[in-house]
C-alpha cells in the first residue's frame, strides 16, 4: 500500500532523506522511529504530499503521488505532528470542515461523526468549542477526523503526544482494530514502548538513511542482543552508525 522508492530531500547544505526504500503492506502497523533530526517529519510530510521531493517516488495505494496527488491524499488520512484545529469551531462543527474537504456524503456524516466521537471519548464534547478542549481530546479530535472518509492508509506523526495513559490505550486499540480490518498504518514516535507493542514491522532511520527495518525479533538479532526491548536495540543500532 506504502512504497518509498530512493526517496529525497535534499536541502543544499543538508540532506534530510537520503536514497529511502521501505514498504508497507495492507493492513501493516509499521512504526518509523530515529533521533531527532533523523529525516522521520520529513519523510512523512513528502508522504502527506506537503513537501515536495528532490528526488525518488512515493506511491500510495497504487498512486504515484507525482503523477496524481490529489487521487493518492484521497486515499491518506494524515496527522501532522502539529496539528491546526479552528479552535473557534465546536468539535462537531471540525469534523463537518474536515468532512466537506474529503467530500464525504451529508447522508453518512451523522453517524459516522457521531461513532468516532464515541469512540474517542468526545461525544460529550461534540458541541464545545475546541479552545476548551484539553490537549488530549485536541489530538484524539484530529485523529478522529483522519478517518472520516474511511482511509485505506493512515500517516500518523507522534500520535500519543499530550494523551493520558488511559487515551493511549484506547488508540492504540483503535488502531490496532483498524489494521485488522485492512487500513495500512504508519507511524512516527519517539516512544518506544508504544512502536515495540504496536507495530508489526519497525523502521529506524538516522541522518536520512534507513538503518534497519523488521519486526522486534528481527532487530533484535540485527543488534546481536537477544530478548532486549527495543530501547537497547535502538541504543546499539544508532551506536554502531556513529560514522553517518
Amino acid at each position: 500500500m506504502i512504497t518509498l522508492s530512493e526517496l529525497t530531500k535534499d536541502y543544499g547544505t543538508t540532506i534530510a532523506v537520503n536514497k529511502l526504500n521501505l514498504h508497507v503492506s495492507s493492513g501493516e502497523i509499521y512504526g518509523f522511529i530515529g533521533p531527532n533530526g533523523a529525516g522521520k517529519t520529513t519523510t512523512i510530510r513528502m508522504m502527506g504530499g506537503i513537501l515536495a521531493p528532490t528526488s525518488g517516488r512515493i506511491v500510495i495505494g497504487g498512486v504515484d503521488m507525482s503523477g496524481n496527488p490529489v487521487a493518492g491524499k484521497k486515499k491518506i488520512g494524515f496527522v501532522p505532528d502539529r496539528p491546526f484545529l479552528y479552535e473557534k469551531l465546536t468539535g462537531m462543527e471540525f469534523l463537518q470542515f474536515s468532512s466537506d474537504l474529503y467530500d464525504v456524503s451529508r447522508e453518512t456524516f451523522p453517524q459516522k461523526s457521531k461513532s468516532l466521537l464515541q469512540q474517542f471519548a468526545l461525544w460529550n464534547w461534540a458541541d464545545e468549542l475546541i479552545e476548551a478542549y484539553s490537549h488530549g481530546m485536541k489530538q484524539r479530535l484530529i485523529i478522529a477526523s483522519a478517518l472520516l472518509h474511511d482511509p485505506q492508509i493512515l500517516i500518523i506523526d507522534e500520535p500519543m503526544v499530550g494523551l493520558d495513559p488511559e487515551a493511549v490505550h484506547m488508540v492504540k486499540d483503535i488502531l490496532k482494530g483498524l489494521a485488522v480490518n485492512g487500513t495500512t498504518i504508519f507511524v512516527s514516535t519517539h516512544t518506544l514502548s508504544i512502536a515495540e507493542d504496536l507495530c508489526h514491522r519497525i523502521g529506524l532511520i538516522h541522518k536520512g538513511t534507513l538503518l534497519a527495518e523488521g519486526s522486534l525479533d528481527e532487530l533484535q538479532q540485527i543488534a546481536k542482543l537477544g530478548e532486549a526491548r527495543l530501547e537497547e536495540v535502538f541504543l546499539t543500532i544508532i551506536k554502531e552508525n556513529t560514522f553517518l
